[in-house]
């Protein structure tokens, strides 16, 4: 059990994701991260800890921006190492960084999918990692320039065709948005 959020708003939204996460400690206290994006940078900070412990005042200050996710991390799938920590980023295509809840039951054949077929490479033991390569595949399979809502929407319903279990999904694509 994770807790995820995402915020799109008109003013920084940094101070509310944390605020979110606290709220959201008890599903999650293993480790904790936020992403934001400011015009076309995205910002991440995550480690293992507590919220409270993981995010101090230089780290705000450095997660500026409008649109942002945030997780909070109870390790059902993969160690408790600090490499685990999420949101995961991968910068092909557009940059894209994801925070899961819930369990894939098929990752191991996903696995082998991304490295053979896909020629993604995973770091970690992480189901939500190989969440995230299946999504940044499927939108680079069907985009050819700039992302738009559609593609997205294209993607989702290819890692639903791909992806079996119980989980939900918080991503933010730079020059598009959040997408849950």
């Amino acid at each position: 059990m994770c807790g995820i959020i995402g915020i799109v708003g008109r003013s920084e939204v940094a101070a509310a994701l944390y605020d979110g996460l606290t709220v959201l400690q008890h599903r999650g206290q293993d480790a904790a991260g936020i992403a934001t994006v400011a015009g076309d940078r995205l910002h991440l900070h995550k480690a293992n800890g507590l919220v409270k412990d993981v995010f101090q005042a230089e780290h705000m200050a450095r997660l500026t921006g409008h649109i942002g996710i945030a997780h909070c991390r109870y390790p059902t799938a993969g160690s408790e190492g600090a490499d685990e920590a999420q949101p995961f980023y991968v910068n092909s295509p557009f940059g894209i960084a994801l925070g899961h809840n819930g369990n894939l039951i098929n990752t191991a054949a996903l696995r082998r999918e991304l490295f053979e077929t896909d020629r993604r490479h995973i770091n970690t033991g992480s189901d939500s990692e190989v969440l995230l390569n299946i999504f940044a595949h499927e939108l680079q399979a069907i985009t050819s320039a700039r992302v738009q809502a559609a593609d997205a929407f294209r993607a989702v319903a290819a890692v639903h065709q791909r992806c079996r279990g119980g989980y939900a999904v918080i991503s933010l694509v730079l020059g598009l948005g959040v997408v849950a």
